[in-house]
């Protein structure tokens, strides 16, 4: 698991790298801008959307095929996905129709003040872009099949097409003068990504069948076991709603400096936590089908200290290189000084909850393998209040900063209630050594931190920021991984042996 990982991780720097690629092509063309702010609430509008069609189904759709495959085998599960999609095409007709109609209301409920030329600019994006959530839902059903069958490499470069597509859009709509080309990029975008993955699918002998049968034991199981995902994840947008709004009320391009702030955050969970989740839910899944309960806990253990091994100093690095980074990856062509303060300020506060948001990922998938998707419902819910309290409370002391900090503090608090949940349900699963772990890596990446923030501020001044940047990263990586080994951290003997292995030592 841990060498599909590592492999997962690489592609996932590259997909990530063309991620930012994007960002800051759209920064430097539109800056954080009224145009800039109707096109990412366009995008976010989307993206909810999707997310509560399809994320808590294809999150179900492993655990239950695996179920499905162990109890009646591949034919009957490879009926029930054909089954499922078909259905799910279906209820994301009505969704997009419904959306499409009330498309005013939506903008409105995602950034409350935006208003003439800026609302009707969004509301015509978000039209455009609905469209596309039909490619985006087959796109990930495909990708859930792909890993179910041991295929992890292709889906994870489908950042690739999607990028490439949405970097050639932005720079098109710019030099032709027609933002139109912003929301129709989009869409092709989709379209390229699900048939990135169309070869892979062929290779797995998938044969798509026009099943639609409403009244399957199976779907009525899964609908049981997607209701309660889908009002978590429902719940998250909510919270998403109110940061949107509350960011659009602050100031003028506020929601773009809390967008890329919030991307760089994902950047780290992206690369690091979902790689590992990604090749750890199928396996558990399978466990937890099987009654393998050592193994299991063995495998979440795995995974947590793994985790913190990479995010902890990731997530101190960040909070001190903050401002260097967002000038350096966005600070050209209309993204100004006042655009890179309120970002790098925002990047700073949402780096103090990374650890609690990769704690929550593993966590949710664990219970979802169990097939117990009540708790990280009823944990979401508690997240979501916490996280509109303290944003109200926060915002009006430190604007854009205290969204990012309300974000962070509940991502902490709730994460640490689902470990005690998650004890109380499956007994003892290393805690212990968890700890020990963290301590450890608490400590070097503590002297990690203090190295880089002496060389950045007071030793490589007047250097070109790239060459900087590298060699700070650099020495801070190297002095990290060196205290890690010195305190026999377990995790690290898989980070020594792969570099053993690509240098032959």
């Amino acid at each position: 698991m841990k060498k599909t990982a590592v492999l997962l991780m690489i592609i996932a720097v590259l997909s990530k790298v063309s991620g930012f690629l994007r960002d800051i092509t759209l920064s430097f063309f539109y800056g954080a801008t009224s145009t800039s702010d109707a096109y990412i609430i366009s995008i976010t509008i989307t993206t909810v959307l999707f997310n509560l069609i399809i994320s808590g189904i294809s999150t179900a759709y492993i655990p239950m095929f695996k179920q499905i495959e162990h109890e009646k085998g591949h034919q009957s599960a490879s009926i029930f996905t054909n089954n499922l999609i078909n259905i799910v095409l279906l209820v994301t007709t009505a969704v997009i129709v419904m959306g499409f109609l009330f498309s005013n209301i939506l903008v409105k409920l995602f950034a409350l003040g935006f208003d003439g030329e800026t609302l009707n600019t969004t509301v015509l994006f978000t039209r455009i872009g609905l469209v596309g959530i039909y490619f985006t839902s087959l796109t990930q059903f495909f990708t859930s099949y792909l890993q179910l069958h041991g295929k992890f490499t292709i889906p994870a470069m489908i950042g690739f097409p999607f990028n490439i597509i949405i970097i050639l859009s932005i720079v098109i709509s710019s030099s032709q003068s027609n933002i139109m080309i912003l929301a129709i990029g989009s869409v092709l975008a989709a379209v390229i990504q699900m048939f990135f993955l169309v070869p892979s699918l062929n290779k797995t002998n998938y044969r798509y069948t026009p099943i639609l049968q409403f009244t399957d034991k199976n779907i009525k199981k899964m609908a049981g076991i997607v209701f309660p995902i889908m009002i978590g994840i429902s719940i998250d947008q909510i919270n998403l709603m109110v940061d949107k709004t509350l960011a659009s009320k602050l100031v003028e391009g506020g929601i773009s400096a809390l967008t890329y702030a919030s991307r760089l955050n994902d950047f780290v969970q992206g690369i690091f936590v979902l790689s590992f989740v990604t090749v750890m839910f199928p396996l558990i899944s399978n466990m937890a089908a099987k009654k393998n309960t050592e193994d299991f806990k063995a495998s979440i253990s795995e995974v947590i200290s793994s985790v913190i091994l990479i995010v902890v100093p990731a997530s101190i690095g960040i909070m001190i290189l903050a401002e260097p980074i967002i000038r350096m990856l966005f600070g050209h062509g209309h993204f100004d000084d006042r655009a890179i303060d309120m970002t790098s300020h925002a990047l700073f506060f949402y780096s103090i909850g990374m650890i609690g948001y990769g704690f929550r990922e593993i966590l949710n998938r664990t219970f979802y393998s169990l097939q117990d998707t009540k708790t990280p419902m009823y944990n979401a819910s508690l997240s979501v209040v916490l996280n509109i309290v303290l944003n109200f409370i926060l915002s009006s002391y430190m604007g854009i900063s205290g969204l990012a900090l309300a974000t962070s503090i509940s991502a902490l608090f709730c994460s640490t209630l689902l470990v005690i949940k998650l004890r109380k349900k499956i007994g003892s699963f290393g805690l212990k050594g968890n700890f020990i772990t963290f301590m450890k890596v608490i400590f070097a990446a503590t002297v990690m931190g203090i190295i880089v923030y002496v060389m950045n501020e007071y030793v490589l001044t007047g250097w070109n920021a790239l060459f900087k940047m590298t060699v700070v990263i650099f020495t801070g990586s190297v002095i990290y991984f060196i205290l890690i080994i010195l305190l026999k951290v377990k995790e690290s003997k898989l980070f020594l042996n792969y570099l053993r292995k690509r240098i032959h030592l």
